[in-house]
């Protein structure tokens, strides 16, 4: 059985995703189009524009035939975990298995040099990047500085100057450290930047342009680069949390900071401080952003400060046995569920009752699921039920 995987956010999904599930079914041809989907916050530290559920609906009106969630624990988190979280999930199920990801300009034998290299750490490397750290860059800068300074064939630093080839490179070191049987298959994203924010006549804009837009009020205009499906229900306002998360920066403590995963080098000190002279989040974060430390990384670490979820946590559900939340399945494949039960090492979640059968860690990271539904349903209004699975 072939099954390709794409992992996602669709936050909200738009044109650009349909092209790349049109691809997969194209090019790829699969047996099963799988997509592995952020929950109802994503990698950016924001919380999702419509709720997971919703957008997994979306994802099989476009041709997926499965939907996973991500657990929170990985989509929240920097890019190495939120693909290794990614990876992990893809390599408990059996079969031909590919995954397919937009890059900026990658190709799959540079993407896995490339990520080979990162994984060979020398005493020369880690030498010269603590070098480079010391300058104040961010990490994701100061490794390619310092890899810069290294002797290492077919290494192309390009890769490591955009966010989605960062990402592509995430994916195939999660592959080689994995031992995994995962093929990579990266295309080329087309359209506007992943970190462009106008929208303009281009058919493919990013995600982020169309959340600012929604941000703004032009949700007319957000709807016109959108499929039908998507823009029928798209939300009059995004949801927002600023004062829960403001108000948990002010309870936690420096010790409680300190145990985020990429709250390192004191910054625990510079939160505290200066949430106690900022009017707002926003005000907040602008104080805290330096050159190495980016605003969405400091929106992760808030975010996962908020929804409790410490740097231990995480690794234990990367190490540990976890399961496959259903979201979403294709009405017309109901056997693809009885494939991934059959072929799949870890459970799947369909239902209540499979959720009484976790235990340990996994148990751990689901409720952390339930509980970040429990959040989006109390912003929104909405009464999501996180024991189910939609039939689309």
């Amino acid at each position: 059985m072939k099954i390709c995987f794409a992992i996602c956010e669709y936050n909200p999904f738009h044109n650009g995703h349909y092209r790349h599930i049109e691809i997969i079914k194209n090019e790829i041809k699969p047996d099963i189009t799988a997509v592995i989907l952020s929950g109802n916050f994503t990698q950016r530290g924001e919380i999702a524009v419509m709720d997971k559920y919703t957008r997994a609906a979306h994802a099989v009106k476009a041709g997926a035939d499965i939907v996973f969630e991500l657990p929170t624990a990985f989509a929240v988190s920097p890019a190495e975990i939120f693909a290794k979280g990614g990876i992990k999930l893809i390599n408990s199920i059996k079969g031909d298995k590919v995954l397919c990801f937009g890059t900026e300009s990658a190709k799959k034998n540079k993407l896995i040099a490339t990520a080979s290299a990162l994984l060979s750490e020398t005493k020369e490397f880690k030498a010269a990047l603590k070098e480079e750290l010391k300058t104040g860059v961010s990490y994701i800068t100061a490794k390619v500085n310092a890899l810069s300074k290294m002797d290492i064939d077919d290494l192309d630093f390009d890769l490591l100057k955009s966010p989605n080839n960062i990402l592509g490179i995430e994916y195939a070191k999660a592959v080689i450290e994995s031992n995994s049987d995962i093929d990579l298959y990266p295309i080329i994203r087309s359209g506007n930047g992943y970190n462009d924010t106008a929208l303009t006549d281009e058919s493919l804009p990013s995600a982020l342009a169309i959340r600012t837009a929604l941000k703004n009020g032009d949700i007319e205009k957000a709807k016109q680069f959108v499929p039908k499906f998507v823009s029928d229900d798209m939300p009059s306002k995004i949801p927002n949390i600023d004062d829960l998360i403001y108000y948990s920066v002010l309870r936690s403590t420096k010790s409680d900071l300190r145990k985020i995963t990429d709250c390192t080098e004191g910054l625990e000190n510079r939160i505290k401080a200066l949430s106690k002279t900022s009017g707002s989040l926003d005000e907040l974060k602008d104080k805290l952003k330096t050159k190495r430390y980016t605003y969405t990384r400091i929106n992760r670490i808030l975010t996962a400060n908020f929804l409790g979820i410490e740097n231990s946590f995480v690794k234990k559900c990367l190490n540990g046995k976890l399961y496959l939340k259903v979201l979403a399945v294709n009405k017309n494949e109901p056997e693809i569920l009885s494939y991934m039960s059959k072929y799949s090492s870890i459970p799947l979640i369909t239902r209540k009752s499979d959720v009484a059968a976790l235990k340990g860690i996994s148990k751990e990271c689901f409720l952390k699921d339930a509980f970040a539904v429990d959040v989006y349903n109390y912003i929104t209004e909405r009464r999501d039920n996180e024991y189910e699975t939609k039939f689309i």
